[in-house]
């Protein structure tokens, strides 16, 4: 499951836009042997049913065998029918009340508030099981519409209980603010696959950074 029992930040990885699952599986197995990873999200826009089910075919057991959380994007219902672990909905996707009872209640839930405490704030109090801000840097994969600054994942973490997933535009370089924030899981798509000494030592530099900020966090 889902987890966010760690000192600092985990991550929260997420497919580029298009692949081909039989060429992309070792990218992720090498991702996955990098360190820590929370969860993989399979987000795959404008294919069929089909080509989704062929693709969590190949994958899922892969995140699913290390542990990892594998959640479906967009898709309550596939995610029960393929038996993922969970689902992420965004504002323009299935209401969360609809995800919910099309997934039950024993799998992941996450929703997607842009920049909107009030939002996410709704979404926590139905019974959502993290709720995402951002994009809180510019991005290749998508347009935001919201670009909300690190201090709303401060205020989020400092008086919620419901973890906080950033996302948009994260890099090694560039997440410090983020994690010193509180965020929970950061979720990541280019800085992974396109890192360019490869997605298992991607992995393995966004741990570092953690760790860092996880011995600063212990010390204060």
């Amino acid at each position: 499951m889902l987890s966010d029992d760690r000192a600092t930040s985990r991550l929260y990885l997420i497919t580029p836009p298009a692949l081909d699952p039989h060429a992309f599986a070792p990218l992720l197995e090498a991702a996955l042997d990098g360190g820590d990873v929370a969860a993989v999200q399979l987000r795959l826009k404008d294919i069929d049913d089909e080509a989704i089910r062929a693709a969590a075919a190949r994958l899922q057991p892969i995140v699913q065998q290390r542990g990892v959380a594998f959640i479906m994007n967009d898709r309550p219902d596939l995610a029960a029918e393929l038996d993922c672990d969970g689902v992420h909905v965004g504002d323009e996707d299935w209401p969360y009340a609809r995800a919910r009872a099309a997934v039950g209640p024993d799998r992941v839930v996450g929703v997607t508030c842009g920049a909107s405490r009030h939002r996410a704030l709704v979404a926590s109090e139905a019974g959502a099981d993290y709720v995402a801000f951002g994009a809180f840097f510019p991005s290749t994969t998508k347009v935001a519409k919201h670009h909300p600054p690190p201090e709303v994942l401060r205020d989020w973490s400092e008086t919620t209980v419901v973890p906080c997933c950033a996302i948009g535009g994260i890099t090694q370089a560039n997440c410090g603010p983020l994690v010193e924030a509180g965020a929970d899981f950061l979720a990541v798509i280019g800085a992974i696959w396109n890192y360019p000494a490869g997605p298992r030592q991607a992995v393995a530099d966004f741990n570092a950074v953690f760790a860092r900020y996880g011995r600063s966090f212990a010390a204060s």
